[in-house]
């Protein structure tokens, strides 16, 4: 039977793996970025549409959805 640390250590290991399955996916996104922010409608810099390949969303929308600030 699994102990509390054993149980933790999967969790740890569970949620490590889908943030570095999710870098992978942002890293390798490829296409062309939106114009517009499908969440706001703002116009999204040249700058993030060069640096974030395929991004369809503005910085400030993006920390909003990612729940960061």
């Amino acid at each position: 039977m699994a102990d509390t640390g054993d149980l933790a250590a999967e969790r740890e290991a569970v949620i490590r793996e889908a943030a570095l399955a999710a870098s992978r996916r942002r890293r390798n996104a490829t296409g062309d970025s939106a114009y517009f922010c499908r969440s706001c409608g703002e116009r999204i810099p040249d700058g993030r549409r060069e640096a974030v390949p395929g991004t369809n969303v503005c910085g400030f929308c993006a920390r909003q959805l990612s729940g960061t600030k």
